[in-house]
């Protein structure tokens, strides 16, 4: 008897333990569904963010926009005011402009700039309208790779009056010189040095430079038809102030005119 009841005490114990280990089962299941979700989160996160990288990657392999203008063409129009209205005192006859001259160029030549000494080209130029001597200074600087080409255009024969040039500047030589000789007058013109047609990589649409008077520092003439006087050493080009009862100016005003810069 007591045999029995031992083998069924034992059966029930069996039957105890195995009834306990299926909530051991489920949890194991529910821990590995649990893990699962995790990692199928994690993956989809995973795939989340590669398929984004993916993306990005695909947006940046995009072509680029395209490259800004390299080159601009403009036309260049000197509007000359100076009359006898505008300057009335002692204002010569015949009073007119010689031609144009000057270059395209990057920032690395001055061909000209107040505070320094004429050179023999723009001497030549302020004191008699002859372009040959700096035309060959441009070639030098074209040769030197400073410049890409040479400016020359016409004159103005009879004051107030316009004359134009075109032009193409690029990235690498966007700066423009250019001048022109008061005529008559001992040593007088006027112009602009380096001026940049590139302003943050993009090529202006138009620009407008008022034309003050400069002494090339050549010629001690202190009229517009005084004889040649050579200044005994020459002194730095500066903004033209005449004798009182010579001529109008004041630091190189009232201007003469202007110079407009119209992109084509």
């Amino acid at each position: 008897m007591k045999h029995w009841i031992v083998i069924a005490t034992l059966a029930l114990f069996t039957l105890t333990a195995c009834s306990d280990s299926d909530p051991v089962a489920n949890t194991d299941d529910g821990g590995s569904n649990s893990d699962s979700e995790t990692i199928g989160d994690t993956d989809n996160e995973s795939g989340d963010t590669t398929g984004n990288a993916d993306q990005d990657q695909g947006e940046d392999t995009d072509p680029p926009p395209p490259p800004s203008e390299t080159a601009a063409r403009y036309r260049i129009t000197f509007n000359a005011t100076w009359s006898a209205q505008t300057h009335p005192l002692d204002f010569p006859g015949n009073p007119h402009f010689s031609g144009l001259v000057g270059a395209v160029h990057n920032e690395q030549v001055q061909f000209w700039n107040a505070g320094q000494l004429a050179t023999d080209g723009i001497e030549l130029m302020a004191e008699t309208g002859n372009k040959t001597t700096l035309l060959t200074e441009v070639d030098t600087a074209i040769a030197n790779g400073y410049a890409s080409s040479a400016i020359s255009g016409a004159g103005i024969a009879n004051s107030p009056g316009s004359v134009s040039v075109e032009v193409e500047v690029t990235v690498n030589y966007p700066e423009v010189t250019l001048v022109t000789m008061v005529a008559p007058s001992p040593d007088w013109f006027v112009g602009v040095h380096n001026v940049s047609l590139l302003q943050e990589g993009v090529f202006v649409s138009g620009r407008t430079v008022d034309l003050a008077v400069y002494d090339a520092g050549t010629d001690s003439g202190t009229r517009y038809t005084s004889g040649d006087i050579d200044t005994a050493g020459p002194e730095p080009i500066s903004l033209l102030t005449s004798q009182p009862g010579d001529s109008p100016f004041t630091n190189g005003l009232p201007i003469v005119g202007q110079l407009v810069f119209e992109r084509l």
